[in-house]
């Protein structure tokens, strides 16, 4: 399902003189090409857990998968926020994106058969999964009971996205996908 452009604005605050905000286009691209993502999450105890994965961009939301029995699952069945981040390990060059939103458990088969396409696409064989019970399987032929392998699907539609542009001109972009932002949470972000 196909989601509306986000809307773009430059935080003046954070970026060079004459810096202007980047282009989604851009955006979109490094998270469709990124192949490292980490996400936060939150522990029962309101501690943070952050770990890498793999994502894919697909339909204007990030995709990762994980065991049922992991952390970051366990974290998200008691708070759906998270964060992922990904970007350019320099300083001087590159584009560093922090994507929020809930993470969804994605159980629809078709669904899960496009973002399973997806990552075997993007990652190769390695990321070949079989689509059964509502999760992917590395093991097409495995019965539920002997395939400890069983990952869940989450869905991230974000909620805002922050792009921190690095270089001459560094800038910091804020791009916004709710259709309904908030005045006040607008004017906290631009201290307007």
């Amino acid at each position: 399902m196909a989601r509306r452009e986000p809307v773009a604005e430059l935080e003046p605050r954070f970026s060079s003189g004459g810096a202007a905000a980047r282009a989604w286009m851009e955006g979109r691209e490094r998270l469709e090409t990124a192949e490292v993502y980490w996400i936060s999450t939150v522990r029962p105890d309101g501690r943070p857990h952050v770990t890498p994965l793999l994502a894919v961009w697909l339909d204007g939301a990030l995709y990762f998968c994980t065991g049922p029995d992991e952390r970051k699952a366990k974290n998200l069945a008691r708070n759906s926020n998270c964060i992922l981040t990904t970007g350019c390990n320099a300083l001087g060059e590159g584009l560093d994106l922090v994507v929020e939103g809930d993470a969804v458990r994605l159980t629809d088969g078709a669904r899960l058969r496009r973002v399973a396409d997806a990552y075997l696409s993007k990652y190769g064989d390695d990321w070949r999964f079989a689509v059964r019970d509502g999760a992917f399987h590395h093991d097409p032929g495995a019965s539920r009971e002997a395939d400890p392998g069983a990952a869940w699907v989450y869905e991230v539609a974000p909620t805002r996205i922050f792009g921190f542009g690095k270089g001459d001109p560094f800038s910091q972009t804020r791009w916004s996908f709710k259709q309904a932002n908030t005045r006040k949470e607008d004017e906290k972000w631009t201290g307007r």
